[in-house]
């Protein structure tokens, strides 16, 4: 079945920098869109970055743009997420999905996996 296995959080102070990482397995993800968003108590998921695994092709919220940069294996169905500039608002559990590229990719209900996601909490 489908898994996505996500990596690399923890606790960092403000300015600094982690990566994140988000394995898929289970199937052919040609064509495939893997995205971060993350979610503090209380709030519902939000959207960070996600990356078309065949093209490339990127997308961001405005809160992150010049900070994060989302990138890919293709070959190993992996994307990263390198945060530089890390903000105390940036604190939250990190969540990877994926879905079939395509509009909507904002959107986490389109999503059709996620995986357990990975705690990144910064101190300021």
């Amino acid at each position: 079945q489908v898994q996505l296995v996500e990596s690399g959080g923890g606790l960092v102070q403000a300015g600094g920098s982690l990566r994140l990482s988000c394995a898929a397995s289970g199937r052919s993800f040609s064509d495939y869109v893997l995205g971060w968003f993350r979610q503090v108590p209380g709030e519902e998921r939000k959207f960070v970055a996600a990356i078309n695994l065949s093209s490339g092709s990127t997308w961001y919220t405005d809160s992150v743009k010049g900070r994060f940069t989302i990138s890919r294996d293709a070959a190993k169905y992996t994307a990263y997420l390198q945060m530089n500039s890390l903000q105390f608002e940036d604190t939250a559990v990190y969540y990877c999905g994926t879905r079939v590229a395509g509009t909507g990719v904002t959107y986490s209900d389109t999503y059709h996996y996620w995986g357990q996601g990975t705690q990144v909490t910064v101190s300021s």
